[in-house]
């Protein structure tokens, strides 16, 4: 019987992931992605929960922990350096069974592609434009490929999703703007290094932290608060900068003048809203999302790596289940995995005011949480009370 080909948008996280349930189930996945080759490197990402359990399915463990990290300290430092608070990272690991590890962004996404870029169609540096579908067969028009009929098609393109946008509208309102913004860049011979930690500068309304890598490498990551989304921001990258110089070049922190000269001579900043998404649904006809492209918890809910692992394996283990019924597969996707998604997400946004408190009341506030969560069953409570899953993945 031949395999049923269906395309994935998107060779980040969650498409790999599809892909790589998808093959173990007998389909031809095709991953299409706009960037001309592979993307690796990112900011650090914590990795707990369900995207875990996804992984540990996958016999991906032993080789995340290889190119993860282990940082066992979280510190705030006064805008001089003088320690202000501090908690144990093992607090995390302990309480979660040490079921939780550290690891760049496309590391991750790296030990996912390897394992299936000989088995899966890639198509990198380009794109869809259309979905035309039409009985039990969708055709895909690409900026460059030939048009190309598929069993059906995925959108795992992330928080701005074209995938999105084509089946469902470019209008359609499913963005929810948290008052955040994120930026981050790596670098190399940063002059001050404090291996496993975690450490960051404080201010009402915005907060660096930086954190070492192997091979001298730094990474550095800002957040801050906008009342409101700056139009144009994310599509020029001077402006990008301009705003970050503004924002932390106030009342600026010892270390300022060695990020700033950094920021300046970066190439590959990645700079974005913290936004969710909230979708009445997840598919149209043929068309689904999964991962970000679905339901973005923001990076303010820490697990969004972690998450759309999660949703990839459960939609393609629903998949076939349906024995070809792509709306029941679709279906039975969304009550399986929409009631957890609204908690975490709702929870992202009631820790959102502890990420960059708006007062100097909210950061010694702030502190002393961190104080006691030096404290192990109070760090234990916390974590299990605000970070750990509650869900349990189906077997398929």
């Amino acid at each position: 019987m031949p395999r049923r080909p269906i395309l994935i948008s998107g060779a980040g996280i969650a498409g790999c992931t599809l892909a790589w349930w998808l093959l173990r189930r007998g389909f031809a996945p095709m991953l299409v992605e706009r960037a001309p080759r592979f993307r690796t490197g990112g900011y650090v990402i914590d990795f707990w929960g369900a995207g875990f359990d996804v992984a540990e399915r996958m016999d991906l463990i032993p080789a995340l922990r290889a190119a993860g990290y282990v940082f066992n300290r979280l510190s705030f430092v006064s805008r001089t350096g003088r320690l202000r608070s501090s908690m144990g990272g093992d607090s995390l690991t302990h309480a979660l069974g040490g079921r939780f590890l550290s690891i760049a962004r496309g590391d991750l996404a790296t030990a996912i592609y390897s394992s299936i870029e000989r088995d899966a169609e890639s198509m990198f540096g380009d794109f869809i434009t259309g979905i035309e579908q039409a009985g039990d067969r969708v055709e895909a028009t690409f900026e460059h490929g030939a048009p190309r009929a598929f069993d059906a098609v995925i959108g795992a393109d992330g928080l701005h999703s074209a995938v999105r946008n084509i089946a469902f509208g470019a209008g359609a309102k499913n963005e929810r703007f948290l008052g955040f913004y994120a930026a981050s860049f790596l670098t190399e011979g940063y002059p001050v290094r404090e291996e496993g930690t975690y450490l960051s500068y404080a201010a009402p309304r915005r907060q660096i932290t930086r954190y070492s890598l192997r091979d001298d490498g730094t990474g550095i990551l800002f957040v801050f608060r906008s009342p409101h989304e700056v139009p144009g921001l994310l599509e020029d990258p001077a402006a990008r900068k301009e705003i970050l110089r503004r924002t932390f070049s106030r009342d600026p922190w010892v270390e300022w003048p060695s990020i700033e000269e950094r920021l300046e001579a970066c190439g590959d900043l990645y700079f974005d809203a913290m936004s969710q998404i909230e979708m009445p649904r997840w598919s149209a006809g043929r068309a689904a999302l999964v991962g970000d492209a679905a339901f973005c918890p923001s990076l303010l809910a820490g697990e969004g790596s972690a998450l759309a692992m999660a949703g990839a394996y459960i939609l393609a283990g629903e998949i076939e289940r349906s024995e070809g019924d792509y709306a029941s597969a679709f279906a039975a996707y969304e009550r399986q995995f929409r009631p957890f998604i609204e908690r975490r997400q709702k929870a992202a946004r009631g820790f959102a005011s502890s990420f960059a408190p708006e007062t100097a009341l909210g950061l010694f506030l702030r502190d002393q949480v961190l104080h006691l969560g030096a404290i192990p069953f109070v760090a234990d409570y916390i974590t299990r009370r605000m970070i750990a899953d509650r869900f349990t993945l189906p077997d398929y």
